[in-house]
């Protein structure tokens, strides 16, 4: 069974309430010339190349749903963590350029699971809520707004066709820092699972990067990539993080050949 996009919206955004922590609306701040959301994320996120396609990050499906104003700044690298983002400096780098009344949306936690690898793998309850406060400090250190996102739900089903949850207790960690933080928090998670579980097992293959030779239920091809950066649009609509003049085509078919994937960047990156 196919969804239209107006379908796929109201089901994911419809599984939650608002959250508990209320979120300051958005068109009660002032604005003062175009903005700057920045992501700070793994693979799912990511910008991908030419030697990639079809694989495609949410980020690059994002810029789709909002106006021009709010200018979208792709951080998120492959395989990275909350602990090896910052590690590598790449949090330093972002809030190097970070201005006030910039956004730092962050998404982790797929790379934070790995235990066998240290430079990655964070405790849930502890590790990976230090390394967030991280973001969290930073951003509002420099006067811009923190935004924690949980991590994308992977495509797993049971037997009897149940979407199943694969992040433990990293989306839960999150959604504590946030309420004891008082950050707006997008809960891709929840409302990815309820997508996939609407989708069902034979159509989410067709949002994930499903090719003749990979079947990969991580990351996402042009359709998928879409369909969360829709979730996180109408996240930051939801919570009053955007304002509804921030955003647009919540609704509207987004054509895949809007997605490109510009060659590949140098190997020194």
């Amino acid at each position: 069974m196919s969804l239209t996009r107006r379908q796929v919206t109201s089901a994911a955004v419809a599984a939650l309430p608002l959250p508990a922590v209320a979120a300051a609306p958005a068109s009660a701040r002032p604005r003062r010339g175009p903005r700057t959301l920045h992501i700070a994320g793994d693979s799912t996120a990511a910008q991908k190349y030419a030697d990639a396609a079809p694989e495609t990050g949410w980020g690059m499906a994002l810029p789709f749903f909002l106006h021009e104003d709010v200018v979208v700044a792709n951080h998120a690298v492959n395989g990275r963590s909350s602990k090896s983002f910052i590690d590598e400096g790449r949090l330093g780098a972002i809030l190097d350029v970070i201005r006030p009344g910039d956004l730092l949306l962050v998404q982790f936690g797929h790379n934070d699971e790995k235990t066998a690898d240290p430079t990655r793998y964070t405790e849930p309850w502890t590790t990976f809520q230090d390394c967030l406060r991280q973001y969290l400090d930073g951003a509002r250190a420099r006067g811009a707004r923190p935004v924690l996102a949980t991590p994308v739900e992977r495509r797993k089903f049971d037997a009897d066709g149940n979407a199943v949850p694969t992040h433990g207790d990293y989306p839960a960690s999150m959604r504590a820092l946030a309420a004891a933080e008082h950050v707006a928090l997008l809960d891709i998670q929840a409302r990815s699972i309820a997508l996939w579980q609407r989708l069902g097992v034979e159509e989410t293959k067709k949002y994930f990067n499903w090719t003749a030779t990979e079947q990969d239920n991580t990351h996402f091809n042009p359709p998928g990539a879409i369909a969360v950066a829709r979730l996180v649009a109408a996240g930051l609509l939801h919570r009053r993080v955007l304002a509804p003049r921030d955003v647009r085509r919540l609704d509207a078919d987004i054509p895949e050949s809007w997605i490109t994937w510009p060659p590949p960047e140098p190997l020194s990156q």
